[in-house]
């Protein structure tokens, strides 16, 4: 989908605040309602917008710990990476997951956890007890440097 300066500004302004209402949105962007509505929409169905969430501080939900987790899986097979992978969606406190290449792993995860102890139950009870992990290499974040969710608007 071709994007024109009215796209790329209402997703930019969307992904900065999902809770604009549409004349806020038509206002910032210089449109009027009506065709705001339809870019909004168009944008939507296009899978452009994927759908809106609200950011939770996790410190303040008592998860202190984020840890990136390097998986290395003994077998490099179609089969082997889809159990991993819908073992791992299953888990909460998995936020993210990556098919990796130019290390040692193939999957690098970012897990939030409240403490070293809920951190070492997670790996010893439910991720090294997938079937096909063969190593398991943590690092823990000191401090977030830059944490954002928008993406750069091409154009």
């Amino acid at each position: 989908m071709p994007l024109d300066r009215y796209d790329r500004r209402i997703l930019g302004l969307l992904q900065d605040n999902g809770r604009l209402s549409n004349l806020e949105l038509a206002e910032a962007i210089g449109l009027s309602p009506s065709p705001c509505l339809r870019r909004v929409r168009a944008l939507e169905e296009s899978g452009l917008i994927v759908g809106y969430r609200a950011l939770v501080d996790a410190r303040k939900l008592g998860l202190n710990l984020l840890a990136l987790v390097h998986i290395s899986m003994v077998q490099h097979t179609p089969e082997r990476f889809a159990h991993f992978e819908s073992q791992i969606a299953q888990l909460p406190e998995v936020l993210e997951c990556l098919l990796i290449t130019g290390q040692a792993a193939d999957y690098q995860l970012k897990v939030a956890v409240v403490d070293m102890d809920a951190y070492q139950a997670l790996l010893l009870n439910k991720i090294t007890r997938i079937e096909g992990v063969t190593g398991v290499h943590t690092s823990f974040v000191l401090r977030r440097v830059l944490d954002k969710t928008a993406l750069p608007i091409p154009g």
